[in-house]
Parts: structure tokens; C-alpha cells; sequence
């Protein structure tokens, strides 16, 4: 069970547009790491792990790329529990992405809109 209260987090980041709000909250999952307090947040995983054409996971659940788009916050995402992460979108080149807003909340149907457009340092 985490101890930090889910809605009190949420309240937090809905004060910031939500690109800010998603490098807050990565510079945070990242910070509670380096502390060794990422247990905090997540507790011990009790899924049982799978095994798909011949690759062992962990668990079902993988985080798609998008959240971590460098890589730069992998060892802090990776105790989170997924069963596998995927990094990136990573190309050959850096670029910016598309024109600022490109995130875009839709709190009523608790979703988000994603037109970052493969912003990464290359």
C-alpha cells in the first residue's frame, strides 16, 4: 500500500499543464529511487510471471514507450513493477516535436491526448 495519498499527488500535478506535471513526475519517481524509497509507491509484485514466444516476463504488464523518452529515468521506472519497459520513441537525430501545447488533459473521461510528436535528444 503506498504511502504517499494518490489524490493529494493528483491534486499537486493538476496545478501544472501536463507536460510540466509529467517531468515533475518522473524527477520524482527518480529522486524516491536514489533514496531507496520507491517502496513507498509500489509494493512487492505478486503477479505470476509469463512466458510468451519463448521470452520471460516478469509479469503481463510493460509500460509503452512515451513516459520515458531518453531513457533517462529507466532504474527508477524499472522498480515500479512492470513486467517489461519499453523506452523511447528514440530517433536517429535529436528533435523538439511538435509545437508546445501537445499534451492535453480530458479529466472528465480521465484520459489524455498525446501530440508530442517523438520529441527526444536523439
Amino acid at each position: 500500500m503506498s504511502l504517499i495519498p494518490y489524490k493529494l499527488v493528483r491534486k499537486i500535478l493538476f496545478m501544472f499543464d501536463p507536460e510540466t506535471a509529467h517531468g515533475l513526475s518522473l524527477r520524482g519517481l527518480n529522486f524516491l529511487y536514489q533514496l531507496k524509497l520507491i517502496n513507498l509507491l509500489f509494493g512487492k509484485n505478486k503477479t505470476k510471471p509469463i512466458n510468451i514466444m519463448g521470452i520471460n516476463f516478469p509479469n503481463r504488464v510493460g509500460l509503452a514507450a512515451g513516459l520515458d523518452k531518453d531513457g533517462e529515468y529507466f532504474q527508477a521506472i524499472s522498480q515500479c513493477g512492470f513486467g517489461f519497459v519499453e523506452i523511447g520513441t528514440v530517433t536517429p537525430l535529436a528533435q523538439t516535436g511538435n509545437d508546445k501545447p501537445r499534451l492535453f488533459r480530458l479529466v472528465e473521461a480521465e484520459a489524455i491526448i498525446n501530440r508530442m510528436g517523438f520529441n527526444n535528444k536523439g
